[in-house]
């Protein structure tokens, strides 16, 4: 552990707290809202232009207040990458931080270097180098100061607004509008998803000029010129999540999920806003590299989380979107196909054990399932199950065999009926072992139903304000049950695992499911993308690892329950598959196959079976947005590393530099796509075989279509 700290002066008398201390695994977490109350006389002094620069020089942001309008800049190199972008917030009660706002001249600046501990993540240990400004804004009248605190890494740029106590301002207020702005230019290239859709963030990528860009989620992912930059936001707490809104051609104005009373945000003074942030880079891979997200959270405000294993899990899932059974006891006129069942969770059971899994996921054991699941959100329970699933049965199973039930909630949507039960439910799970939560919030965007204190019913966005506040209220109270929460239709990630470390992955994007009943299934170049747009913003529970790759070619179950689509598949090679355990990062990796696949492909298994999932170090080596990746990463339990490779529709030869290994001997385990393989024609084509490497070694690795490579590079004790 190491930390650096040298504070600049501050011009002037501002009160300023520390800007960096020593991240302790288990510290609290800190403020940094200065108390910026007008002073009694007007004795201002003002500036016109401050600056910040990252510790390399390469990056800086200018702060500006020209014609009373708050603007900055961003420059990489000396180029102009964020051109002239408003500032500024506005509140329901009558005024705002958006003109007649000059800059005082009481700049403080501070170096911070630092580096903290993961308790579990994909590296370790964690560096944190910036240069840090504080600079107070004020409005002429009323008179009010905003702190406008900027944060310059080497791999990007982060602020955000801080609103102090202060006379004349209202303690409660209403935040109507977010001007912040980001003046891409509209030529820029832009990987991104719609926002505001239906379907929350399940949605395939688009690569397009940002000046065809309506309304999108972060992180949205550019390159300008040969820069390489993503938009998002870090520490989203008690506010509403950022959407980017195209205004004029090229410029992108924040814009925030509104509740269902027409506010964007409730806050009470002093408040903080999220980090607005800009990761910027070389090379595409650059941004896979960056820790700027999770530095921007505050330290581990939980304690001990060693109640939560990283590891891999199976399921009582897959079976249910490939229709081998029912999610519930009765599906339309369909009985008697009930899935999550004591017998057959038991099997489960016994497959993880073999195989040293952390658990078994069941969904569809509790009242609820039955018919239009989707809709049900006012009927679930949480606590009763059906009565061919005995809970405490299932639970005893687990421990006898050496593992664990993983538990699932589904909301459908229904937020009051889901917190109502919420104390009951966590006392369940914790009396049967669970120590790990799937949650689920199936419903389309816009139609979470919160019931008010008036018994009305209110509907919220998935990212508004009320939604944003409910996920943490879990978190919380699932660490006081030593459970940790995996949710899925969630709001997306800022970073907040290293402050709550057992929220510990989630969904946030179109994963695995798609591609066993939506039409289109997720495309050969959907992973190339999620590496370089949506894995920017943290782990994601894709649920990997399918080995049948045409699920519904087969015969049905039953002939009165069909199949899906042919037209739904697997749109990978089977090596492509394996790939997914090192190239989309979760600290949980669901095995989603059933143990029949399984066992049919012991070889190719035997992948699956080696690969963690926590992580001494990662390193994306090389990769293009949308087109390949090929990333890294070292076990924190051994000497070992592991290698993934994934490509688009297009077969690729990659010449893989192996100077990330340490010194000496390993033996290369290497699941590779075979000669013939190809996602539409032959994706069953699987080379496995083993070679002795060192650091300097070439490796060239051959990719078909929409295939992939996975290795173990196993240290040889000398």
């Amino acid at each position: 552990m190491r930390a650096t700290v040298l504070m600049g002066t501050a011009i002037g008398l501002l009160a300023c707290s520390p800007a960096s201390q020593t991240s302790q695994p288990n510290a609290a977490p800190q403020t940094e809202v200065a108390d910026t109350s007008p002073p009694s006389v007007d004795n201002r002094a003002t500036t016109e232009t401050v600056e910040v620069a990252s510790p390399d020089g390469r990056i800086v942001f200018t702060l500006r207040a020209d014609g009373g309008i708050p603007r900055y800049t961003i420059r990489f190199d000396g180029e102009e990458i964020v051109g002239q972008s408003r500032l500024g917030l506005r509140f329901a009660e009558g005024f705002g931080f958006d003109d007649d706002m000059s800059i005082l001249d009481l700049a403080v600046t501070a170096a911070v270097d630092e580096s903290w501990e993961q308790p579990w993540g994909e590296r370790r240990v964690v560096r944190d180098h910036h240069q840090m400004l504080e600079v107070v804004l004020e409005r002429g009248e009323p008179r009010m100061r905003v702190v406008m605190r900027v944060r310059a890494f080497n791999d990007g740029v982060a602020f955000r607004y801080e609103v102090p106590e202060q006379s004349g301002l209202p303690e409660t207020l209403s935040v109507m509008d977010e001007l912040t702005e980001f003046n891409v230019g509209r030529e820029t290239e832009s990987w991104w998803i719609p926002s505001r859709m239906y379907n929350r963030y399940e949605y395939l990528y688009r690569n397009t000029p940002v000046d065809d860009i309506q309304m999108v989620h972060t992180p949205v992912t550019l390159r300008k010129g040969s820069v390489h930059m993503a938009i998002h936001e870090a520490a989203l707490v008690n506010y509403s999540g950022m959407s980017l809104e195209q205004e004029r051609e090229g410029v992108l104005e924040a814009s925030l999920a509104p509740r269902s009373d027409g506010r964007k945000a409730v806050v009470t003074t002093p408040f903080k806003t999220p980090w607005r942030t800009v990761q910027i880079g070389d090379e595409a891979v650059d941004l896979l590299n960056s820790d700027l997200i999770l530095n921007l959270n505050e330290p581990n405000a939980l304690g001990d989380v060693s109640y939560f294993e990283p590891g891999k899990y199976a399921g009582i899932w897959w079976d249910q979107h490939i229709r081998n059974g029912t999610w519930g006891q009765k599906q339309g006129d369909v009985e008697g196909l009930h899935a999550a069942t004591t017998e057959r969770t038991k099997a489960y059971l016994d497959f993880a054990a073999e195989n040293d899994f952390v658990g078994v996921l069941v969904e569809g054991w509790n009242i609820g399932w039955d018919d239009d699941w989707f809709n049900n959100g006012d009927v679930f329970s949480f606590t009763e199950t059906y009565d061919d699933f005995d809970i405490a049965d299932v639970a005893a199973y687990a421990e006898q065999v050496g593992t664990r039930l993983i538990g699932h909630h589904e909301t459908s949507g229904n937020i009051t009926n889901y917190e109502n039960q919420l104390e009951d439910a966590l006392d369940l799970y914790e009396a049967s072992g669970v120590r790990v939560i799937k949650s689920g919030y199936v419903a389309d965007d816009g139609n979470l139903k919160f019931i008010d204190e008036n018994g009305v019913p209110r509907y919220e966005y998935h990212d508004s304000q009320p939604q944003v506040d409910h996920h943490l209220h879990v978190v919380k109270r699932a660490h006081e049950h030593q459970i940790a929460m995996n949710p899925h239709e969630p709001v997306k990630d800022t970073g907040l695992r290293r402050t709550y470390p057992n929220w510990v992955t989630r969904e946030g994007a179109r994963g695995q499911e798609f591609n066993a009943w939506g039409v289109p299934p997720n495309g050969p170049d959907h992973v190339p993308n999620l590496i370089f747009t949506r894995m920017l913003s943290g782990p994601m529970d894709y649920t990997a690892g399918a080995f049948d790759l045409r699920p519904n070619e087969k015969a049905p179950v039953r002939e009165d329950f069909p199949r899906n689509s042919p037209l739904s598949r697997i749109d990978h090679t089977l090596a492509k598959e394996l790939a997914l355990y090192v190239t989309l990062y979760s600290p949980i990796q669901m095995v989603v196959d059933s143990p029949e696949e399984y066992a049919r492909r012991p070889d190719a298994f035997q992948f699956i079976k080696d690969v963690p999932t926590d992580w001494e170090e990662s390193i994306a080596l090389d990769g293009a947005v949308g087109e390949f990746a090929v990333i890294a990463r070292q076990d924190r339990n051994s000497a070992d590393w592991y290698l993934g490779a994934v490509t688009d529709a297009e077969a690729r030869e990659l010449s893989v530099d192996l100077s990330f290994l340490g010194a000496g001997l390993y033996e290369a385990q290497i699941y590779r796509d075979g000669p013939d393989a190809d996602y539409e024609d032959n994706p069953y084509d699987l080379v496995i075989e083993t070679r002795n490497v060192t650091s300097g070694d070439p490796m060239t690795l051959s990719l078909g279509r929409s295939g992939g490579a996975a290795i173990r590079f196993r240290a040889i004790p000398e």
